[in-house]
């Protein structure tokens, strides 16, 4: 069931699908891994399913590699509206990549990763930001789970909150009790000034966090990290028993 788009910080969200994929190889080699199938469909259509349930119109989804399978698929979609950003001269990175969309994009927006997979909690991911969406305080709001909520992770985790939800990074050698989802909110002040070309978003994120203006949500749902072949097949299980 979609919330009312009137609950929502943005209608529009930044769908971010043209990176190699190079951690997905061999299943990479002849299409984008957005294109990769999880439990039956694409994993660019389990992110789009997502922001049509939550009542977001608009999808901008940048392409790159393979690009024109992309495209062909994403003709077939009604909701989101599809709008391409076209990267096929350059892969822009995830900072360029906003760059090169920030036209077609409001203010603020939605972002996340054309490969994530989650299961909500009590409250859909993007009703959490946007409540917790305050433009005066923050540039970028990241959704943020906890280690015992990302399923297939392994890593040391990203970042650090403090009870403001104001972030910061994890410290070397050290573990950080939050991993960034791929979701995140963000007001198009993160964008200014911003370098030319390729370049990440980490850069601007830094920024951010100096200025006291990076903050996160905590994620009561469950995540799923599928950044490789040998992910599918969990994840596909947890899915399968509503985990």
């Amino acid at each position: 069931m979609s919330i009312a788009s009137a609950d929502l910080a943005s209608d529009t969200a930044m769908v971010l699908a043209a990176g190699m994929g190079k951690r997905m190889r061999p299943l990479t080699a002849t299409q984008p891994k957005p294109m990769v199938r999880v439990a039956g469909k694409p994993l660019v259509d389990h992110a789009l399913d997502k922001l049509a349930e939550a009542g977001i119109s608009t999808a901008v989804v940048n392409v790159h590699y393979l690009a024109d399978s992309i495209e062909a698929h994403l003709k077939e979609r009604k909701e989101p509206a599809i709008v391409i950003s076209d990267e096929r001269d350059q892969l822009l990175e995830t900072g360029g990549g906003l760059m090169r969309a920030a036209e077609k994009l409001p203010d603020p927006f939605f972002c996340l990763n054309s490969d994530n997979i989650w299961l909500d909690g009590p409250r859909n991911a993007f009703a959490d930001l946007s409540t917790f969406w305050d433009a005066d305080r923050m540039d970028a709001l990241l959704l943020l789970v906890p280690h015992k909520g990302a399923r297939n992770f392994t890593g040391m985790g990203d970042f650090h909150m403090d009870a403001h939800g104001k972030v910061s990074r994890r410290k070397p050698r050290k573990i950080a009790p939050y991993i960034f989802t791929g979701i995140q909110l963000i007001g198009k002040r993160l964008l200014r000034d911003a370098p030319e070309g390729a370049f990440s978003t980490n850069i601007l994120w830094s920024r951010a966090i100096e200025e006291g203006r990076l903050y996160g949500v905590p994620f009561t749902g469950q995540w799923f990290e599928v950044g490789t072949p040998k992910a599918i097949k969990p994840t596909e299980q947890a899915l399968s028993n509503g985990e």
